[in-house]
């Protein structure tokens, strides 16, 4: 008996966390929360025909793993930042260099990206560039402003 009620248990306990998590898709789902317009470009070329699709999120992926060192700065810098505030004296003009390579570091990987997503968009027939271009419209107009 104790092995019957000790597996009810586990699976009672089970059967509630993947209800959570479904009530918690749900519930994301349903917030309107969009993604990190991180990627907006390879989610933008989702609209481009399928020939087209997949050679462009593989010329992205190339772009981000060729820039992987800007990545891995910009990882470092935020970390070291981290480091700072942590320091029982604030060293606020250090942290704040941190955070400008941190910056300076993701703009650059942006930057690479967009410039090989125009470069392919170049590529393309005018009715293809037109829908990525439809695409990223849409996505620059459901961006939401800050606020704070």
């Amino acid at each position: 008996m104790g092995k019957l009620r000790i597996s009810l248990i586990a699976s009672v306990i089970l059967n509630l966390f993947l209800a959570g998590a479904l009530v918690a898709g749900v519930i994301s789902l349903r917030s309107g929360a969009r993604m990190i317009n991180a990627g907006s470009l390879r989610i933008a070329g989702a609209e481009l025909p399928v020939a087209e699709r997949r050679p462009f999120r593989i010329a992205l992926r190339q772009t981000r793993r060729a820039m992987r060192p800007a990545f891995l700065e910009a990882r470092a810098a935020r970390r070291e930042a981290a480091r700072l505030l942590r320091q029982p004296t604030i060293d606020q003009a250090a942290a704040v260099v941190a955070l400008d390579r941190a910056r300076a570091a993701d703009m650059a990987v942006r930057a690479a990206v967009e410039r090989r997503a125009v470069a392919y968009a170049a590529t393309l027939p005018p009715a293809d560039r037109a829908k990525l271009a439809d695409a990223m419209q849409r996505r620059a107009d459901k961006a939401r402003p800050a606020t704070d």
